[in-house]
């Protein structure tokens, strides 16, 4: 039987260029929103604090904030 990530937050290990699927899932959670992102939509992230951001301006946002 084939196991359904459906609905499942995955972990990740985010990198400069890409990101590494740590544990299954279908989205991760936003940093700052709470939002979640399905993972073929992820594209803001921090390398340092290791954190998925919804949008360009939420990952600025952030970053201004810290």
């Amino acid at each position: 039987m084939l196991m359904s990530h459906s609905g499942r937050p995955a972990k990740l290990h985010y990198m400069a260029n890409g990101f590494r699927v740590l544990a299954s899932g279908d989205h991760v959670v936003c940093a700052v929103t709470g939002d979640k992102i399905p993972l073929d939509h992820l594209r803001y992230w921090s390398v340092a604090r290791q954190e998925p951001y919804a949008s360009a301006e939420i990952s600025v946002r952030a970053e201004l904030d810290r």
